[in-house]
Parts: C-alpha cells; structure tokens; sequence
C-alpha cells in the first residue's frame, strides 16, 4: 500500500488560521474552530500544511479491500 501524503502533526492550528490575511475569514475561521471542537468533543490537528481535522476515522470499503484511517 502506498504511504499517505497527508498525515497528522503538530502544527499550531491557530498559526495557520493567523497566516489568513483577510481578517473576516480569519474571524469566521476561529469560530468554525470553536463550533467544530464543542461539536466533535476532539481537539484540532494539522493535517499536512493546510487541513484541519478533528478526531481520527477507520473505514473500510464494502466494495473492496480498501480501508484506512
């Protein structure tokens, strides 16, 4: 199977909302973060340089023999 690009680090999640420079999408971003942390019950994570995720998901296809995380 081949290595995934796009993995989970520690990257601040508030410098990479903080490097947006139109300072309403900078503002919706906080509170998005806000709304999706008290929503999942999980901390934010950096996935590569610009994803942001909550929480981890195993899933496997029903239709083949793919599966991850």
């Amino acid at each position: 199977m081949a290595e995934l690009k796009t993995k989970e680090n520690n990257a601040s999640v508030r410098d990479f909302i903080n490097t947006i420079s139109d300072l309403k999408k900078r503002e919706d971003s906080l509170q998005l973060l806000k709304i999706f942390e008290e929503a999942t019950k999980e901390k934010p994570k950096m996935w590569g340089t610009s994803i942001i995720g909550f929480g981890k998901y195993h899933y496997k296809s029903e239709r083949s023999t793919q599966e991850g995380d």
